[in-house]
């Protein structure tokens, strides 16, 4: 009878010396991309709520000019004009169109206040967006007002309510002309 004999194989010290040499190789190359993904996600979720928000703003315009540019259509009281937005009444100034705030106050570009810029943030989006004008990190964005133009900053990084765009993320909104504009500025 033939006596049949079974060889052990297995990787030699230099072949696993080559593969290890290889994983540190790929992982100093691939571990700085994956450091600044957390960055990049924080960009494309402003950018994104700022891109959703811009859309919804141009469809309000729209409504209000399909339905004859009104004009104080809220009776009895004056400055006040609003526009069904998906079942949900906006308030626009009555000489532009655009979305300025909540139709049971003035709805008026020149009365616009925090308030009135959360409340767009939240029927704008159908309430899905965790906003607050009092700042707190629980939130996705704190909400601010000044000069009649909505801020809207991203509280994720921050430790205390920003009152510019230095060293934050966020996007603003002029209800005067319509137009949204996002600041990139985290570090």
């Amino acid at each position: 009878m033939k006596s049949i004999s079974k060889r052990q194989q297995g990787f030699t010290l230099i072949e696993l010396v080559i593969v290890i040499i290889i994983l540190g190789l790929l992982a100093a190359t691939a571990l700085p991309r994956f450091l600044n993904v957390t960055s990049q996600a924080e960009d494309a979720s402003v950018e994104g709520t700022a891109g959703g928000f811009a859309s919804a703003v141009g469809l309000v315009r729209a409504s209000w000019e399909i339905a004859g540019r009104p004009n104080d259509n809220i009776v009895p009281a004056s400055n006040r004009t609003q526009v069904n937005y998906d079942g949900v009444n906006i308030g626009v100034d009555g000489t532009r169109g655009y979305p300025s705030g909540d139709p049971l106050n003035d709805t008026l570009v020149g009365t616009v206040d925090a308030d009135d810029c959360l409340f767009l943030l939240q029927n704008l989006f159908q309430g899905s967006v965790n906003a607050s004008t009092t700042f707190s990190t629980n939130n996705l964005f704190y909400v601010r007002a000044a000069s009649n133009v909505c801020s809207y900053h991203q509280t994720k990084g921050l430790t205390a309510a920003p009152t510019g765009t230095a060293g934050n993320n966020s996007f603003t909104y002029n209800p005067q002309t319509g137009s949204v504009i996002t600041n990139l500025n985290k570090p």
